[in-house]
């Protein structure tokens, strides 16, 4: 397999780690609060916010809407899972403490973000070879632009597509079409890497491009999917020995 013309990359949790491993980052965050719960334990309330976010972000027809306003999601979410839990008979946090809950996760999840090793030297070393690269990124244009300024990504990139600035985003067909039309490559010729098994391998497979599946967490392929990558790496750097496969 010889090197692509283009590669496009998605941004969290495949060139930086953002939102991978919810439970852990909820544990985290309810162990700051463990003294005002009131009864309710930090385990209690971690396993409630991530069994709501889940079922949550399940939600296909809202998902676009959400991911475009994402600190208003988490506030949803707690909400939702303090209601569960007071229904269940659980004393539960006032409003005041959950809206502080919410945003402590917003903060929490800013503080642990850092690219995961290995990538600028993945994407220099494929830009120096002529590799046309594009950053792909759902999400809300000020959270994924202060992203892209924050770990100096614009030096890599000769597209940076961003839903909230474009007005369109993956899974969408157009997201695709778009950063290919840009970058003046077919999609024959080009890699889609990113953490997600349905926008950036099935979709992109559907087009005509090699999906490649970043496991970054190393969860391994769930057992009820059907997709089929052309290839799974959990670091970027494991994308170089393609160069020789």
């Amino acid at each position: 397999m010889k090197l692509p013309r283009a590669i496009l990359f998605d941004m969290d949790d495949t060139i930086l780690s953002a939102y991978g491993e919810p439970e852990k980052a909820w544990q985290a965050v309810a162990g700051e609060f463990a003294d005002q719960m009131d009864g309710l334990s930090m385990q209690q309330l971690a396993d409630a916010v991530s069994d709501f976010g889940r079922r949550f972000w399940s939600d296909r027809s809202m998902h676009k809407h959400w991911r475009l306003n994402l600190e208003e999601a988490r506030h949803k979410i707690v909400a939702g899972a303090l209601t569960e839990l007071a229904t269940k008979g659980h004393s539960v946090p006032d409003a005041g403490l959950a809206f502080r809950i919410a945003e402590r996760y917003t903060s929490y999840r800013k503080e642990k973000m850092h690219l995961f090793p290995g990538v600028e030297e993945t994407l220099a070393h494929f830009k120096a070879a002529g590799v046309k690269l594009a950053l792909i990124t759902n999400g809300a244009a000020h959270t994924q632009r202060a992203k892209v300024e924050r770990f100096a990504l614009e030096q890599h990139f000769s597209h940076i597509q961003i839903e909230g600035e474009h007005g369109f985003g993956k899974p969408e067909e157009q997201a695709y079409r778009h950063a290919l039309d840009t970058l003046g490559v077919a999609a024959s010729e080009t890699w889609m890497v990113g953490d997600n098994l349905e926008w950036e391998v099935e979709v992109p497979q559907g087009l005509g491009m090699r999906g490649i599946w970043c496991d970054a967490y190393a969860q391994g392929l769930p057992a009820n999917t059907h997709v089929k990558p052309d290839k799974i790496i959990h670091r970027l750097p494991e994308l170089l020995s393609e160069e020789a496969a």
